[in-house]
């Protein structure tokens, strides 16, 4: 089944016919793979739709951190034994793969973080002080998570920076024009969401970066939504820096990655001070190390990089083409089915998008229709999710969201549709 679908064809997944869209079984191999789905909520059986802000994970991902620490749990680098050899060995491969994974050009430019969020704090205070001075500019989008906010407002205030947005039109999408007006010989770094977690709006990040490299600015792309369904090729955009989070992407939580060209990076002092990111100490001074170790600075997490590796090694067997066909006949069949229910609008209307479907019901609060849809078992997101700066611009308090993964089904979109018909008769 597995081969079946890596050789499946976006054409074959569509199977060109509404009334024959997304055949379930398909991917019931594939949903097999993730034992917390085959559990009941509330007396119902679970539909987890809240993939955007984590995706369940496969058991060869939970297996993966489960033998870590029963067979070779040891400190990295550091230990000539056996178990610290084969840990090492272990954390070092997902490095690579990572490095394969988004095409880095090498393994050194890949630095293991806690999340994207922590990624972009390195970004935004090893770079920003290093860079940033009175008068510079950086420019982010008026879609951006509040983790590509609010570190860019602290190093622009310590550093008398300016900070400018671009701005977000009524569909959801990013107004270039809005972007060539603000993007200025001042702007020394231009960092942007890739996918926003709020309307699952796919930006032009290419289009951005190489506008940006023309005025001499620096780059950073926020890969936390994009790393899982689209294909990423850092040296293909040409970016400066690329975030992700290992939990989104079928990994475990508190690992993520940042990507950053070497020569960047080189010039970067580091993020945190020390064991494993010096090579020699005096209390005269330090010799810091080379990258990555340079900005990783203490006992990382070893169990969960380890297993990061089986969550790439699931995604890579799959194939994203295949993943991205499913999950778009998904957003499609999700798309068509919300829109019959009176007094419900889809939130985004970009016209690319992943398969994150955000709405709000005429008189009723997103907060209130969440609770309710838990009662029916189904988990969706309600709020601002971290974007209040985007809800304020849509004139929200915040909306629902159901975001779709590889191991949803057309009969759980359903059962969302018709949890919603009765949470609307209920709460209005």
């Amino acid at each position: 089944m597995i081969s079946t679908i890596m050789n499946a064809t976006p054409t074959m997944l569509d199977h060109q016919n509404t009334n024959k869209r997304l055949q379930d079984p398909i991917w019931a191999e594939v949903r097999a793979q993730f034992p917390i789905l085959d559990q009941q909520v509330n007396g119902r059986q679970l539909v987890y739709l809240d993939n955007a802000a984590t995706t369940q994970k496969p058991k060869r991902v939970i297996d993966a951190i489960s033998t870590y620490y029963q067979e070779y749990n040891a400190n990295i680098h550091r230990g000539l034994h056996s178990l610290a050899e084969r840990a090492t060995a272990a954390y070092e491969d997902t490095r690579e793969a990572v490095r394969a994974y988004i095409n880095a050009k090498e393994a050194a430019e890949v630095i293991f973080t806690r999340g994207t969020t922590e990624g972009i704090n390195l970004v935004a205070q090893a770079w920003g002080r290093a860079n940033l001075n009175p008068g510079d500019e950086v420019l982010i989008s008026g879609m951006e998570h509040h983790s590509n906010i609010v570190p860019w407002q602290m190093i622009c205030q310590e550093r008398g920076a300016k900070l400018k947005v671009i701005a977000v039109t009524d569909l959801g999408e990013l107004d270039m024009a809005s972007f060539y007006d603000q993007i200025t010989e001042w702007t020394k770094m231009v960092a942007v969401v890739h996918v926003s977690n709020a309307l699952g709006t796919i930006n032009p990040v290419a289009e951005i970066v190489q506008a940006a490299k023309k005025v001499g600015a620096y780059t950073l792309v926020d890969g936390a939504q994009s790393t899982a369904h689209l294909e990423i090729d850092v040296q293909a955009l040409d970016v400066d820096f690329f975030a992700f989070s290992s939990h989104k992407l079928y990994g475990p939580t508190g690992i993520g990655v940042l990507y950053g060209k070497r020569t960047v990076l080189d010039a970067m002092p580091p993020y945190q001070g020390g064991g494993e990111m010096i090579k020699e100490v005096s209390f005269e001074g330090t010799t810091y190390n080379e990258l990555p170790y340079k900005f990783e600075a203490g006992t990382p997490n070893i169990a969960d990089t380890v297993a990061l590796l089986e969550a790439i090694n699931f995604v890579n067997e799959l194939g994203k083409p295949a993943m991205h066909a499913y999950e778009q006949s998904l957003l499609t069949y999700g798309t068509e089915q919300l829109n019959t229910i009176d007094g419900l609008r889809i939130i985004g209307q970009a016209a690319n998008k992943i398969s994150v479907l955000s709405f709000a019901i005429d008189g009723i609060h997103p907060q209130d229709l969440g609770i309710l849809l838990d009662t029916y078992g189904i988990a969706v997101r309600t709020g601002h999710h971290c974007t209040q700066p985007l809800m304020k611009r849509l004139g929200l308090p915040g909306t629902t969201r159901a975001s779709l993964a590889i191991y949803n089904t057309t009969s759980e979109v359903d059962l969302l549709v018709t949890g919603l018909r009765k949470a609307v008769k209920m709460l209005r």
